[in-house]
């Protein structure tokens, strides 16, 4: 779309000038463990911000509060853990998130609405502040101007690493850098999922720009994957953007908006995909492709359909060339479709012609499935409208990873926070 190279550079979310950040360890979900569990990110500058949150309908109170806040004004900080999601916790959450936004204000001369507020973690519980709140002062104290890696770390729960991406780009003269940092490997769907994505930059940008930018990068990175169909309490992105680039400020709808729109979307994508690939206990990267549908929204019910069956997810983990599955959850999607129109390609490979099965050798689509990334194309044919997803196989170890969360209770039973 713009001829203009991106240099990936070091940093992840620390990356961009003048964005100063730390993490600490709280003990927050064990207070034996020294894993950092508790991240800060903060500009000195003021910032423009803007956020998108869960569309579950619960939603936990950092998310309340965060969003809320952001409604007043922009955002100048951001405080996350992980370990505990603070959510279905009643007022007392809601304290315990005012609390961590207010004490971390005090510390870095903010309004307490300046201060975003994520969590991550056990549903349920609630937080044990008597050992953050404690740690908070520690958090101001350590911020440097280059450890966006731990802020990446503080934040993982199931994920197996952590997620972070930045790069630099050069229009006009002046260098912008845009950084950022991502959670997430289980309850992974469309709508926001189970993720946290802390993006910054150093472009000078108006609210209603940067708004534009991230509601259509979102809607083209994160909410177009899917690991096992669950959305959740927490998830949340936020952008701050400080300015110290000095750039001159971009005008709604010109060419240095486009080009920093298309940069927002690439770091998004990247995390994104980094989100599936980290996905909990799986074996398989899925492109999936929905061609030919006469609206976006069929070709989008089709994508979601077939991703989020555990049938066909299951036969990728099997490495099953198993058209079938996937031409049953096109059916029930709710789409416009002719059965007999409908084609389906492993890769560039067709396994399904016109409804029907195809010629094609089928240990070639085995092989094809054997394979750790690979694509799975529709095709309606019924009109020019596309959608793509990412998303990946089920494995038997997800179920079991999944079986129980009883150490986290055993340890809120110790804290007193259960009977």
């Amino acid at each position: 779309m713009f001829d203009i190279p991106y240099k990936r550079i070091r940093g992840g979310v620390s990356a961009p000038r003048e964005f100063f950040t730390s993490a600490v360890s709280c003990g927050i979900k064990n207070p034996k463990s020294d894993r950092l569990d508790l991240g800060l990110i903060f500009s000195e500058r003021e910032c423009t911000s803007h956020g998108m949150f869960t569309s579950n309908r619960i939603k936990a109170a950092p998310v309340r509060i965060t969003q809320s806040a952001m409604r007043a004004t922009p955002i100048q900080a951001i405080i996350a853990n992980s370990g505990n999601a603070n959510a279905c916790t009643g007022p007392e959450g809601m304290r315990d998130a005012r609390t961590m936004a207010k004490r971390a204000a005090k510390l870095l001369k903010l309004k307490q609405r300046q201060v975003g507020v994520c969590s991550t973690g056990v549903i349920g519980l609630p937080m044990p502040m008597q050992r953050i709140e404690p740690k908070i002062d520690s958090l101001v104290e350590a911020l440097a101007p280059k450890s966006g890696g731990d802020v990446a770390r503080a934040i993982i729960t199931s994920d197996t690493h952590e997620k972070e991406f930045a790069i630099s780009y050069n229009f006009e003269g002046q260098k912008i850098r845009i950084g950022g940092c991502a959670k997430g490997a289980g309850m992974i769907n469309p709508n926001m999922a189970t993720m946290l994505c802390f993006i910054t930059t150093d472009a000078m940008i108006p609210q209603d720009c940067l708004a534009k930018g991230v509601d259509h990068a979102v809607q083209n990175t994160f909410n177009r994957i899917s690991i096992d169909g669950d959305t959740s309490t927490n998830d949340t992105v936020l952008v701050m953007a400080n300015g110290a680039a000095q750039n001159k400020p971009f005008r709604r709808n010109s060419k240095a908006c486009k080009v920093f729109f298309h940069a927002l979307e690439f770091v998004m994508n990247r995390l994104a995909k980094a989100i599936v690939r980290d996905g909990e206990r799986v074996t398989k990267f899925i492109t999936l492709n929905v061609q030919g549908a006469r609206t976006q929204n069929d070709a989008k019910k089709i994508a979601q359909a077939v991703v989020n069956s555990p049938l066909v997810k299951c036969s990728w983990n099997g490495e099953d060339p198993n058209w079938g599955r996937i031409i049953h959850a096109v059916g029930y999607s709710g789409a416009s479709v002719k059965e007999e129109l409908v084609d389906i390609y492993f890769d560039k490979k067709i396994a399904c012609e016109g409804g029907l099965k195809a010629n094609t050798n089928p240990d070639v689509l085995r092989n094809i499935v054997r394979k750790k990334e690979f694509s799975i194309t529709v095709n309606l044919n019924l009109g020019n409208a596309e959608y793509h997803m990412y998303t990946s196989d089920l494995s038997p170890e997800y179920v079991d990873f999944n079986r129980s969360e009883y150490a986290y209770w055993m340890q809120a039973r110790k804290d007193g926070f259960i009977d």
